[in-house]
């Protein structure tokens, strides 16, 4: 009986066929990575309800006051709860109170809510996962709220309008990471909205924050020699050759206590109003201004940014960087050894007595910024002088932005 024989494979054929199923792998991980990475989208909803147990106040009506934060807190904690331990859990990126309005004897609260979805999901199931998910936290346990059920409603809302509200409470940012200011890293656009550069013919003077669509707040020093506002422009964005924007200016208005002379850093302060508004978007933004009552606690964690000198007397940089520091308290700062009584009420340090952070030349102006407990930024102070840069035991001198707040009222009306 013969036996019929198997030819082998030849080396060539097997390498083939594993080539083949290498190109079939490859293909189906790079689209699982496409779908569940690349071709996902924000997707926004606005959601509004009344709050029974809360009387309306006249305080809610400002973002920055401490009513409106303190009930947004804990509407936004309640949102948040609503979807832990779902299939949502992951996709749920943000809830944002934007309006607080009368309702009722009590409050209506409307809030953006952002998800981020694959691109190609269901819209209508995707909007019926998220309306029972909050309807059931919002009929259940509520405590400390006291929620109205039948006030609920959920609508999804298109993402240039949810972004436009957005853009519209003060502020709100993009949480970037940065890469490798004095000892600090390079920002993303868009990451510090508020930062602006003054420019005096056209070249980097100073910075400034953005308050408004049409103010910016400084430090006066900035100004010194030349206030002639024909001489000066504003431009906004991570990158000075490259601008978001660029405004000139309208009016100049320095604090009329202010001293000018290079001894002088009482009064450090200044408002500035463009001659147009700006557009307020991701890139360009408000920051939010702290009540004059407010005090932020020392050792608290804040960010300075500028495009000023990475070392004492070096130049300008083009591109807009970032660097940690924390809040010294006066007593310290006034230390014989530190800055031996030269700091005042109005002023605040911020830095590290070991040194090695700090603003620079070409920062004066600039803001140095906090987040609260909602991930709100708010302008601590504005860089106002020190002792060259970075140096141990002289930490950045700032102007304390509470401290002036009703004189920044009085000239802008914010």
């Amino acid at each position: 009986m013969s036996r019929s024989r198997t030819r082998p494979w030849e080396p060539w054929m097997i390498a083939l066929i594993v080539l083949a199923i290498v190109l079939v792998l490859a293909t189906v991980i790079g689209l699982l990575v496409y779908f569940l990475i690349y071709d996902q989208k924000l997707f926004f909803y606005n959601a509004s309800f009344r709050i029974n147990n809360v009387q309306y106040k006249s305080s809610f009506d400002k973002q920055t006051s401490a009513e409106f934060t303190e009930l947004s807190k804990s509407i936004e904690i309640l949102i948040k709860q609503a979807f832990q331990a779902t299939p949502l859990e992951k996709r749920f990126i943000n809830a944002r109170v934007v309006k607080l309005s009368p309702a009722n004897e009590g409050v209506l609260a409307d809030v953006v809510l952002i998800f981020k979805f694959i691109a190609t999901n269901n819209k209508e199931i995707l909007w019926t996962n998220i309306y029972y998910s909050l309807w059931k936290k919002l009929k259940s346990s509520t405590w400390p709220l006291s929620i109205d059920i039948s006030s609920y409603k959920l609508s999804e809302m298109n993402e240039e309008n949810g972004i436009t509200l957005l853009n519209h409470c003060c502020g709100t940012r993009l949480d970037r990471s940065g890469e490798r200011i004095q000892g600090g890293t390079i920002a993303g656009e868009g990451e510090w909205p508020w930062q602006a550069s003054l420019q005096l013919n056209g070249i980097h003077r100073c910075g400034a924050t953005l308050i408004s669509d049409n103010w910016l707040v400084t430090a006066a020093h900035c100004f010194r020699g030349v206030r002639d506002v024909r001489s000066w422009t504003s431009s906004f964005g991570a990158r000075l050759r490259l601008p978001t924007m660029r405004r000139n200016l309208r009016q100049i208005i320095i604090h009329e206590h202010y001293a000018n002379n290079v001894m002088n850093h009482e009064y450090d302060i200044a408002v500035v109003q463009m001659s147009s508004p700006v557009e307020l978007t991701t890139a360009v933004h408000r920051v939010c201004l702290p009540e004059a009552s407010y005090n932020f606690p020392d050792n608290k964690t804040c960010v300075v940014t500028g495009f000023g000198a990475l070392k004492d007397d070096g130049p300008s940089v083009a591109e807009l960087r970032q660097t940690e520091v924390k809040i010294i308290s006066n007593e310290i700062c006034n230390r014989r050894k530190v800055y031996n009584g030269a700091i005042s009420p109005g002023m605040l340090c911020a830095g590290y007595l070991e040194g090695g952070k700090d603003a620079c030349q070409g920062d004066s102006g600039g803001p140095l910024v906090t987040s609260d407990s909602r991930g709100i930024w708010y302008l601590v102070g504005i860089v106002s002088w020190g002792d060259e840069c970075a140096k141990p035991d002289k930490p950045g001198v700032y102007t304390r932005v509470s401290y002036y707040r009703d004189w920044i009222a009085f000239h802008t009306g914010i």
